[in-house]
């Protein structure tokens, strides 16, 4: 076999059926709609409508609660970083910020900063300027011999309100 004689089996691709082209092609008219009514007619989509009865979407519980005021941080356990730090892909002089964890890699999203999480071990001595910690993971900076700075979170641009022209 060459790669210049590779075909498809017959039959394999269909070409696409030309509707309402003439009585002849038997698609014509209607088009294969079926007669009047509203699925007919060209722009309907009765997506979730179940003739009546109450649809799925309506039937299922609904659970949670999604927080308009809520902190979107990028989450980064202790872990993670002593790898990256072994690997040296973090370097450990100076301070590690967001800036710092999202060059080598670790961070991605985090629209209001960083919180570090213990999961994992940290060895070596690093000083972090993060929007968030726990406290174990505070706990396990401190006893490597670092230190942890909690910075404000990045305010979120927000519209300031109307004011009327006297």
């Amino acid at each position: 076999m060459k790669l210049n004689e590779i075909k498809d089996n017959e039959g394999a691709r269909k070409g696409r059926m030309r509707v309402g082209r003439g009585i002849g092609s038997g698609k014509g008219k209607t088009a294969g709609r079926g007669q009047k009514g509203q699925k007919s007619r060209s722009g309907v989509a009765v997506k979730g409508f179940e003739g009546g009865q109450m649809p799925l979407h309506m039937r299922i519980p609904k659970r949670g609660f999604n927080n308009p005021f809520g902190k979107d941080y990028d989450i980064v356990n202790l872990g993670m970083i002593q790898k990256f730090i072994d690997a040296g892909k973090l370097p450990t002089d100076g301070t590690v910020d967001q800036a710092a964890l999202r060059a080598a890699g670790l961070s991605r999203g985090g629209k209001h900063g960083v919180r570090l999480l213990a999961k994992g071990e940290l060895t070596a001595k690093v000083t972090f300027a993060v929007a968030g910690a726990s406290k174990s993971a505070i706990a396990a900076i401190e006893k490597a011999g670092g230190a942890v700075e909690i910075i404000a979170p990045r305010p979120v641009y927000v519209k300031p309100p109307y004011e009327k022209k006297a």
